[in-house]
């Protein structure tokens, strides 16, 4: 069944490491022990990356284990003038050292060097990011700290298997909408974050990768209506005939989506996308401010990205069949290929 609903809390993966029930679901129900992964240990993903975003700036913050290679990144995009500036820590063969937790629920994630630190906390109903980053970009300094509150809501957690092989798994929750106060101070300039318009989102991952893979990924939070509105879209990574991770968030309850395709300019990821839907629920046109692409090659780890923000309009509909026009909701949408 298209879009398989998983309801019941049970372990992610059977014996012989492969999913037991592949599909999406509200919250994170299924427990994820990585002992049970029947795989070597330098092919293990581990991630927690957290993005800002209001209508000035943006800040993202990646802190990842992936088995063979440590991926430690902050990104700071300056929304008003077209301008980012991504710097990025690798280091060799971590494999599970980081300690990144089995669940997003609890758990404080950091990691730490000479130039670079950074912390995620997790407390009831709220998350803290702390960062500070010695000669981010032209030998000055990043800080930031930031507080994410996360009331009750639903949240989109897809468990998704790969045809090719059995042991390998992506088990990846996103949570939106959530209210975002602190500040960023970078180059003499102090930025800061309201709740009453910027929010944060959380991509919280765990599994076993095939080497080489596709995906197309976009998240995007505001005020609709005068109530929360968010969305998650995403598609092209392993094999999603149990269900897809699209949903549309409106107070705080996800309405499910079918599939939907990005329709990116051949010539420059720099003029208008369209962002359609299967099920017609999700008709976008999006408004690139800034195209944040970074290539990486390091030995077998390669990757091309191209994660763009700017502004979404058009029209979504709830599972009641409400219509929702959105004007010009500040968010990202990105293609990425990697090989590692």
């Amino acid at each position: 069944m298209r879009n398989h609903e998983v309801t019941k809390v049970q372990q992610l993966l059977k014996y012989d490491g492969s999913l037991r029930e592949p599909g999406w679901s509200r919250q994170m129900y299924q427990i994820y022990d990585r002992s049970k992964i029947k795989a070597p240990a330098f092919k293990i993903k581990e991630w927690d990356y957290h993005a800002v975003v209001g209508n000035e700036i943006a800040v993202a913050f990646t802190i990842s284990d992936d088995g063979y290679i440590g991926l430690e990144s902050v990104s700071l995009i300056d929304l008003k003038r077209a301008w980012e500036h991504t710097e990025t820590v690798l280091k060799p063969f971590p494999m599970g050292k980081l300690g990144m937790p089995p669940s997003s629920k609890e758990g404080d994630v950091s990691y730490k060097d000479r130039r670079l630190q950074m912390e995620f906390q997790v407390r009831p109903g709220r998350r803290r990011i702390k960062c500070s980053f010695k000669h981010f970009c032209d030998k000055k300094d990043l800080y930031c700290d930031i507080i994410l509150e996360q009331p009750p809501m639903d949240t989109m957690v897809i468990a998704t298997p790969w045809k090719e092989n059995k042991k390998a798994f992506y088990y990846n929750q996103k949570i939106n909408c959530m209210r975002a106060k602190g500040i960023v101070r970078f180059g003499g300039k102090e930025y800061q974050f309201s709740p009453e318009t910027d929010f944060g989102t959380l991509d919280w991952g765990r599994g076993v990768w095939t080497y080489s893979n596709t995906w197309y990924w976009s998240s995007g939070n505001g005020i609709v209506d005068g109530r929360p509105f968010g969305f998650n879209l995403g598609y092209g990574f392993g094999d999603t005939s149990a269900a897809s991770e699209n949903i549309i968030f409106y107070e705080g309850k996800g309405h499910k989506l079918a599939d939907v395709q990005f329709h990116i300019p051949r010539d420059s990821y720099l003029r208008k996308w369209k962002i359609t839907s299967s099920d017609g629920r999700f008709e976008m046109e999006f408004s690139p401010i800034i195209d944040r692409a970074a290539n990486l090659s390091a030995v077998i780890v390669e990757s091309d990205q191209h994660q763009v923000f700017g502004r979404m309009s058009g029209r979504a509909v709830l599972d009641d069949k409400r219509v929702l026009e959105i004007r010009d909701l500040v968010c990202f949408a990105e293609k990425v290929h990697n090989r590692y």
